[in-house]
């Protein structure tokens, strides 16, 4: 199975596309997608958009994982831009016909490190040994993109 992780953001999107099933995994890509604060939000969703479905042409997953909106009271404009990032990602994904599947960052954590509350740092170093990658993801972005995908193989080993 083709998996693709997306993290979403306005700045970064990261993505990582894995192949396999449960504990056997490869990586097959990994990056990001930037845009600049200079342009208006309008035009950074557009080139999430395209970038996005170029990506989907390209690599042709069977699934999309994303991690589900979560919103801290302190900082509701971000859930709000992150809102906007993941409607054109869903959008993309649909037009596609790929399958949307979510999680809840604790629970992605804890399928791949064993720990809920991990932090970015022990994210990218568990992605960068599970891949035997010769540095630290970068931007962290494209590690949880990966985190995502991995997670998804993980849990769906669990199913069987």
């Amino acid at each position: 199975m083709r998996i693709l992780g997306i993290d979403p953001g306005l700045n970064i999107t990261g993505y990582g596309l894995i192949e396999g099933s449960g504990l056997k995994i490869n990586l097959i890509e990994a990056g990001f997608i930037r845009t600049t604060s200079k342009d208006n939000t309008s035009v950074r969703l557009e080139r999430i958009y395209r970038s996005l479905n170029k990506l989907i042409d390209n690599v042709k997953p069977e699934v999309l994982v994303l991690e589900k909106l979560y919103s801290h009271w302190r900082h509701p404009t971000t859930a709000y831009v992150l809102g906007q990032a993941r409607g054109i990602i869903c959008l993309a994904a649909q037009q596609n016909h790929i399958p949307i599947v979510e999680y809840p960052a604790t629970r992605i954590k804890k399928s791949v490190l064993g720990k809920g509350q991990a932090s970015k740092l022990q994210i990218q170093r568990m992605i960068q040994n599970l891949f035997s990658l010769k540095a630290l993801p970068k931007p962290p972005d494209i590690a949880d993109a990966l985190a995502l995908a991995v997670g998804h193989s993980y849990m769906s080993l669990k199913k069987i």
